[in-house]
């Protein structure tokens, strides 16, 4: 498998495109759809996993992204409604999750 250029240490998390605006990879979507890469990256966060070490190896041999990048498109898909239509268990779950963390700071 061909490895994917490392992503940059500064690079902003992308907010998800506008319904009927071409995404990251330059497809359009229509309104309810998420990107390839955005199903795959709620797809690797409802997986359970033995241990960090395993998700965040599988973060970058499955996506080809880095493990930051990865939690930076996760937390931006928490608030797409299109992420809870696709996955709502995943999504509600890690919103709880999220809240949960922020009422404890």
């Amino acid at each position: 498998m061909a490895s994917a250029a490392p992503e940059p240490a500064h690079a902003e998390p992308e907010a998800p495109a506008p319904a009927g605006a071409p995404d990251a990879d330059g497809v359009r979507r229509g309104p309810g759809e998420l990107s390839e890469r955005d199903r795959a990256v709620l797809a690797v966060e409802a997986r359970g996993w033995p241990g960090p070490g395993a998700k965040e190896r599988a973060v970058r041999e499955q996506l080809g992204i880095s493990p930051t990048r990865y939690y930076q498109l996760l937390n931006a898909l928490l608030d797409d409604p299109r992420a809870a239509e696709h996955d709502p268990v995943t999504v509600n779950r890690l919103r709880r999750v999220r809240q949960a963390r922020r009422e404890r700071r």
